[in-house]
């Protein structure tokens, strides 16, 4: 399940473009959340910080004392093992441009700087295993991040701390809501330049062989339930790799506002698209309907 933790605050937001998904305080509000999970049948979390620092190069992403780097002590510290935490690694929430790395500004242009943006990714990714994290999972979309931050965790001690790569994440229209909700949207220009295009197949699948390539514990596609056949494929093409699918914000947008509306039938209708997202291939779902559909199971057993 993801949660979106925002420092400075004292009680959860609600999140206007995500019905009934919010962001969290790092207080007990976050603990009581986390229990009530628990005794859901869910511990396995992936973080979002939203910190009250932005910069050019995301220098809050790496302070040990950052907003997940805060949260992240606080939950270990409460519930230990009986968790398990993923620390979203990248820098668009961290940073005043909003981009997933360095950006180089030549009068009216600019570019991400690829190579120096792996380094300033593998100190983030240092700074979380060194916090607490279980798994970090690297969401930039840049060549060759997996590997900076695999060469980065071992030699500092962290070769049993295992990377869920970002591996084929598309340009899509429908992450709009996760930008609301960690105020992510880029400043300008857009990140075609980096994640891939919806036309486009094979090129996941190569990403996905890269990452391997480089050390990947686990593999992801993203978004879910509108790439299928990417996730068949990817499981097809590299069978003994454990897939992750992330069903995404505007994907649960617009089945929550259906239902909201009485459209359709929301369990139902929920339950269908996680099992078709199981059923071409994924492992591994992360989706805003976590506790909503551990809920239903629950009752259903």
């Amino acid at each position: 399940m993801p949660i979106f933790i925002k420092d400075g605050i004292d009680n959860p937001e609600e999140i206007k473009t995500m019905p009934e998904v919010y962001r969290y305080p790092v207080n007990d509000k976050l603990i009581n959340y986390i229990e009530e999970s628990l005794k859901n049948g869910i511990n396995k979390f992936i973080l979002f910080g939203v910190p009250k620092i932005k910069d050019d190069l995301a220098t809050s992403a790496m302070d040990s004392d950052g907003i997940i780097q805060k949260t992240l002590k606080l939950i270990k510290n409460t519930f230990g093992g009986k968790v398990l935490l993923i620390t979203d690694e990248c820098t668009d929430e961290y940073t005043s441009h909003g981009h997933c790395g360095i950006v180089t500004i030549n009068g009216s242009s600019y570019k991400v700087d690829n190579d120096e943006s792996i380094k300033l990714h593998a100190k983030i990714a240092l700074s979380q295993a060194k916090a607490g994290a279980d798994v970090i999972a690297p969401s930039s979309m840049m060549d060759g991040v997996v590997g900076e931050i695999r060469k980065t965790l071992d030699e500092n001690g962290f070769q049993d701390v295992p990377i869920m790569a970002y591996s084929s994440k598309y340009a899509s229209t429908f992450y709009g809501p996760f930008r609301e909700a960690a105020y992510s949207k880029p400043a300008f220009g857009d990140r075609r330049g980096y994640q891939m295009d919806p036309r486009n197949l094979e090129e996941g699948v190569r990403e996905v062989y890269l990452d391997i390539q480089e050390g990947a514990d686990i593999v992801m596609v993203k978004p879910a339930h509108t790439y299928l056949d990417v996730i068949r494929r990817v499981k097809q093409s590299f069978p003994c790799y454990p897939l992750a699918a992330y069903h995404v914000s505007g994907e649960y947008s617009m089945l929550k506002a259906a239902a909201i509306n009485g459209w359709i039938d929301e369990k139902r209708a929920v339950l269908e698209v996680t099992n078709a997202i199981f059923r071409a291939g994924a492992d591994i779902v992360i989706t805003y309907f976590a506790e909503d559909i551990a809920k239903w199971l629950k009752q259903q057993s």
